[in-house]
């Protein structure tokens, strides 16, 4: 391929876009929740025991209740969960993710129907997926053409 100006104007404008995006404030405050989450060292640990647990439970998922301690990590892992959602930072950086991901969604919504409105964008939240492949029209009651 051929590297012609219409390549590197294009190449500039997504580098801008990116130091945009970076320097946003969604950017801005999922970076902080993660290094509040990360430089917490017991809550490092917790999720860390965690990971060691889910490990066991997708090995209990192939056998089901006939594994014998089926009941006891499906227990722990409830447990675990439910101590790692309660936790404030956590839940600080979920919220965070998800608001990161509502920008990139409105960014690729908007790149997209520059090109063209027929261009399909996937997304995360069910706002903007009214804009996005079906329309509007599987839950609105419109002609949709998914197989939902």
């Amino acid at each position: 391929m051929m590297m012609t100006s219409d390549w590197v104007i294009i190449l500039d404008e997504a580098d801008a876009l990116c130091e945009m995006i970076l320097s946003s404030e969604p950017a801005k405050t999922l970076q902080q929740a993660y290094d509040a989450v990360y430089s917490d060292a017991q809550l490092v640990q917790a999720i860390y025991a965690f990971n060691r647990i889910k490990d066991q439970y997708e090995d209990v998922q192939r056998f089901g209740k006939y594994h014998p301690d089926y009941h006891t990590i499906m227990k722990s892992i409830r447990q675990q969960k439910r101590e790692l959602d309660l936790n404030e930072k956590v839940s600080a950086l979920k919220i965070a993710e998800n608001d990161f991901q509502d920008l990139l969604d409105e960014i690729s919504l908007l790149m997209g129907k520059t090109v063209s409105e027929a261009v399909k964008v996937p997304v995360s939240n069910p706002f903007f997926a009214s804009g996005s492949s079906c329309g509007g029209g599987c839950g609105s009651g419109g002609s949709c053409s998914c197989s939902a």
